[in-house]
């Protein structure tokens, strides 16, 4: 296993308040060395003050503050430019509302060691979702499917934003050239990284619908997802990804 003190979860958060402090007690409980970063988007539910109280007493919590709300896929990249430039090796995505469980991260600790990007997926071994709508199910699951089929890509889940990259793979992506910013992020990053030849693992999660707070998914997410592929495939034919 790779040494935890040179990893960091990198978590959004916008009005996150219930779930931020257990959170951190669950993520430290599985690996009291890692490091946790926060990116609020100016929660007017307080979440960053709270941050800011656990940080005081914390030295292994972070906070970036973003003055507006600006998308899920936008927080991801200003949280991975913050964790490159503290240095980091090994950086995580991870939800704010225990979707993903932090009981996992020792396995991608473990995995990271041999691969380049861990994803934990939701449907590498069967269908491993907890409480969602059978709709919400169905739609997540033929979205990837789609976007095999689509762009040939091999990874099961490629919507999933439970994962672990190794630095080099983080600083080979042009953020700039990152312009998705709701799921479709998810896909757009995993086939920049499959495209470039680093080495990927998916290893079996669960999935577990959110207790706290409401679900950030919305239609115009959506289609943005259904036309990413495309653009996607159309850009690597043409060999301007």
């Amino acid at each position: 296993m790779v040494d935890a003190s040179k990893a960091v979860v990198v978590i959004p958060t916008y009005n996150e308040v219930e779930n931020v402090e257990p959170l951190v007690t669950e993520i430290h409980k599985n690996v009291p060395e890692i490091n946790i970063l926060f990116v609020d988007d100016s929660s007017p539910d307080g979440t960053a003050d709270l941050i800011k109280k656990l940080k005081a007493g914390n030295p292994k919590i972070h906070l970036l503050e973003r003055p507006v709300k600006n998308g899920l896929g936008r927080a991801y990249i200003d949280g991975f430019t913050v964790a490159l430039e503290k240095g980091f090796e090994y950086i995580f995505e991870m939800d704010a509302d225990f979707s993903h469980d932090p009981k996992e991260l020792p396995n991608f600790l473990r995995e990271i060691e041999h691969y380049d990007l861990v994803i934990g997926s939701r449907y590498i071994k069967g269908v491993n979702v907890i409480n969602w709508p059978l709709k919400r199910l169905l739609l997540s699951y033929y979205a990837n499917v789609y976007t095999r089929v689509v762009t040939g890509i091999p990874i099961r889940d490629c919507t999933g934003g439970y994962k672990c990259f190794r630095r080099e793979v983080l600083e080979a992506i042009d953020f700039r050239r990152i312009k998705s910013n709701g799921y479709a992020f998810q896909i757009e990053l995993n086939y920049k990284v499959w495209k470039k030849g680093f080495r990927i693992k998916e290893i079996p999660i669960i999935f577990f619908d959110r207790i706290h707070g409401e679900s950030k998914l919305s239609k115009k997410i959506m289609w943005e997802a259904v036309f990413l592929v495309w653009k996607l495939r159309f850009l690597n034919l043409i060999h301007k990804l």
